[in-house]
C-alpha cells in the first residue's frame, strides 16, 4: 500500500512539473521552435524518460499515459532549452519545397502574385501590430468560447496556405481554436491539404469535384464542433489579438456577423500593410463591393473612441465570424451560387433585413493578398459565373429595386440564375424585412435613382431593333434583327430625354438633315436631348425638326431627317422591360 502510495506521489509531481513545463516553453519559444508547427503525433522524449524511471520503481506504463510515435519522414524532434522535453515538428521546407516554382518560371503564373516572394518567407514571421494603441491596451473577457476556423483553398500556393494557418495558431489562444477546417475544393495536388492535417488541430476535408467558395464553406461549417464559425481565406495572416474582439461582440448578441479591418499584404513583395480604420464596406447599383470611406461626423466621433465597431452595409465576405446556429437559422449560403462572387451580397442582405447586424471591430486585424485578377478558372466564364449569383441575390432580396441593376448591367438580363424557390420560402419564414428598409435604415447614402430614369427596353422597327452594332464611344448606330437578349440592343429612355446604353448616348454630329448618329459619353447636352412621338412613332430632337431615320442603315447607320409621320423608316416603338 505504502509503496502504491509513493508511486502515485512521484507521478503526481512528475505529472505537475511537465504541465508547468510545458507553458512555460510554450511562452518563450525559440525562433526556430514554430509552436503552430507541432504534430498531432509529437512525442516528448521527457516523458519517455518518466517511464523509464517509472518502471525502475515498479511503475506501468500507465502510470504517464499513452504515447505515440510517428514514423511519418515529416517528423523532426527538436530539442528545447531542457533536453528532457522535446517536439516534433512539421518539415516546413519540405512542404514547400513541394510546390516550389520550377526554374525560369513566373512567379505570378500560378497565382496572380509572387509565389516566389512568399516562398522566400517564413511561414511565422513577424507582422507589424497595426491596431489603434487603445486596442493593444485593451483586455478581451477571459471566458470566451471556441471557435472553428474554417479556411477553404483551390491551388493555393503552399507558402501562402501554411503561413495563414500558422498566423491562426501563433496568433490566437489555444483555448480558442477548437479545430482549423481545411476544404480542399479539388486542388489538382491532393497533398497539398492531406500533409498538414498532420499539424495539431488541422482537420483536412477533400471535395471530390470543384464546389466553389459558398458550398465548401458549408460543408466545413457542417463538419465544425465549436459553437462560433470563423470563416477565412486561403492568403491572409492574422495579427495579434486578432480574434478575441470578434468573439467578444458574438457573445455580447449571437445574432451579430463580424469582420477585421482588413490589412493589405503586397502581392509583390508581401510587405504587410496596415489599412485605414475609417472604411466600411458598400456598393453601387451594378452591385459590385466597394470600400468607402465613413462620413466626417462617423469619423469625429471615432477619434473619441477608436476602438468601437463599425456599422457596416456590406462586408467583403472572406473573413468574418458567426454564432454557427445563427448561421443555420439564416439559411447557411445560397448552395446554387458557383465558384466565387456576389455571396457577399447575398448574405449582407440577407444578416441586415432578416434581424441581424454586420459589423467591423477596428481592434481585430487580418492581412490579405489583393490580387488584380482570380488564378483560377471559372465553368462557363467569370463574367457569367459573377452575373449568375449576383442575379440570384438581386432577384431575392432586392424587389423591385434590382431594377436599378439590371439598369446598369442590361447583359445580366440574359444570364440565366436558376430556381429561387428555396430562397424566397427562406425569406418569407424568417419575416425579413423589404429592400426599402435596407436603404433606409442601413444604407440611406445610396442614392436611388429615378424609376422613370432607368426604364431598359429596346428601340424596335419591325423585326428590326436598334444596335451599337458592336461600336463604342465615337461610333454609329445600325440596326440588327431583334434577339431579345440584351446587349447591343439594350437602351435606357432616361426621363431627361436621352436615349443611353451603358455611359454611352445618342447624340448629333451636325444640325443638318441626313447626318450620322453617334454614341458619346453621356453629357446631357443638347445635341444628346430626344422626345419620343408615342401617336406617331418618332423620336424627335428635343429642338431642332429632326428625327432618327433607318433609310441608310446599311450603308451608312442610323441617320436624322426631316421628321415625316408618313415615313416607315422613321417609326419607332419603344418596348420597356420594366
Amino acid at each position: 500500500m505504502r509503496r502504491n502510495v509513493k508511486i502515485l506521489l512521484l507521478f503526481s509531481v512528475t505529472w505537475m512539473f511537465v504541465v508547468v513545463y510545458y507553458f512555460q516553453t510554450t511562452r518563450d519559444l525559440k525562433p526556430e521552435e514554430n509552436r503552430a508547427l507541432r504534430l498531432k503525433d509529437s512525442v516528448s522524449l521527457g516523458l519517455l524518460g518518466m517511464m523509464d524511471s517509472s518502471a525502475a520503481a515498479g511503475g506501468t506504463l500507465e502510470d504517464v499515459g499513452e504515447v505515440s510515435v510517428s514514423t511519418s519522414p515529416q517528423l523532426q524532434p527538436q530539442s528545447s532549452v531542457d533536453s528532457r522535453l522535446s517536439w516534433a515538428y512539421f518539415d516546413e521546407r519540405g512542404y514547400i519545397a513541394g510546390g516550389a516554382l520550377k526554374p525560369g518560371e513566373d512567379p505570378y503564373s500560378r497565382n496572380k502574385f509572387n509565389q516566389k516572394a512568399s516562398d522566400q518567407l517564413p511561414s511565422n514571421r513577424n507582422v507589424p501590430d497595426t491596431r489603434n494603441e487603445m486596442c493593444q491596451k485593451r483586455k478581451w473577457r477571459q471566458d470566451l468560447p471556441a471557435t472553428s476556423v474554417i479556411i477553404t483553398f483551390h491551388n493555393e500556393a503552399r507558402s501562402t496556405l501554411l503561413r495563414t494557418v500558422v498566423s491562426v495558431l501563433n496568433r490566437t489562444p489555444e483555448h480558442l481554436i477548437k479545430e482549423i477546417i481545411l476544404v480542399d475544393d479539388f486542388s489538382d495536388s491532393p497533398s497539398d491539404g492531406e500533409e498538414l492535417a498532420k499539424i495539431q488541430k488541422i482537420k483536412v476535408l477533400r471535395n471530390e469535384k470543384r464546389e466553389g467558395l459558398m458550398r465548401s464553406r458549408v460543408r466545413g461549417a457542417d463538419a465544425a464542433s465549436a459553437s462560433v464559425l470563423t470563416f477565412l481565406d486561403s492568403h491572409i495572416e492574422c495579427n495579434v489579438n486578432w480574434l478575441e474582439p470578434l468573439i467578444e461582440r458574438i457573445v455580447e448578441d449571437k445574432t451579430r456577423v463580424v469582420c477585421p479591418i482588413i490589412d493589405v499584404i503586397s502581392l509583390d513583395t508581401f510587405q504587410y500593410i496596415g489599412a485605414s480604420a475609417d472604411l466600411r464596406g458598400g456598393f453601387d447599383w451594378n452591385l459590385v463591393f466597394k470600400w468607402e470611406y465613413l462620413s466626417q461626423t462617423e469619423r469625429e466621433n471615432r477619434r473619441r473612441d477608436p476602438t468601437a465597431p463599425i456599422r457596416t452595409p456590406m462586408i467583403a465576405g472572406g473573413l468574418f465570424s458567426i454564432h454557427k446556429a445563427y448561421f443555420e437559422k439564416l439559411g447557411k449560403y445560397d448552395m446554387a451560387m458557383d465558384v466565387w462572387g456576389g455571396e457577399n451580397l447575398e448574405i449582407s442582405f440577407r444578416v441586415w433585413q432578416c434581424g441581424g447586424s454586420l459589423e467591423i471591430v477596428p481592434c481585430s486585424r487580418v492581412g490579405h493578398v489583393f490580387r488584380k485578377r482570380h488564378p483560377y478558372s471559372f465553368p462557363g466564364g467569370s463574367g457569367n459565373v459573377f452575373a449568375k449569383n449576383t442575379r440570384r441575390a438581386a432577384e431575392v432580396w432586392m424587389d423591385d429595386y434590382k431594377q436599378f441593376y439590371y439598369a446598369s448591367v442590361p447583359l445580366a438580363r440574359s444570364v440565366d440564375f436558376g430556381d429561387i424557390s428555396d430562397r424566397l420560402a427562406l425569406k418569407e419564414r424568417l419575416h425579413c424585412k423589404p429592400f426599402k428598409w435596407y436603404l433606409d435604415y442601413v444604407y440611406p447614402e445610396l442614392k436611388v435613382p429615378d424609376f422613370s430614369s432607368i426604364a431598359s427596353g429596346v428601340i424596335q422597327q419591325g423585326v428590326w431593333c436598334l444596335d451599337t452594332i458592336g461600336h463604342l464611344t465615337g461610333g454609329t448606330v445600325g440596326v440588327y434583327p431583334c434577339h431579345n437578349t440584351g446587349g447591343n440592343q439594350d437602351w435606357v429612355f432616361t426621363n431627361t430625354g436621352q436615349i443611353k446604353h451603358n455611359d454611352v448616348c445618342l447624340a448629333l454630329t451636325t444640325q443638318e438633315p441626313g447626318s450620322v448618329l453617334v454614341m458619346k459619353t453621356c453629357q446631357h447636352s443638347s445635341d444628346q436631348k430626344w422626345i419620343q412621338l408615342s401617336k406617331t412613332g418618332l423620336i424627335k430632337h428635343s429642338i431642332l425638326n429632326l428625327c432618327i431615320d433607318s433609310k441608310h442603315s446599311q450603308n451608312r447607320g442610323l441617320i436624322v431627317d426631316k421628321c415625316d409621320s408618313s415615313a416607315t423608316s422613321q417609326q419607332w416603338e419603344y418596348v420597356s422591360k420594366l
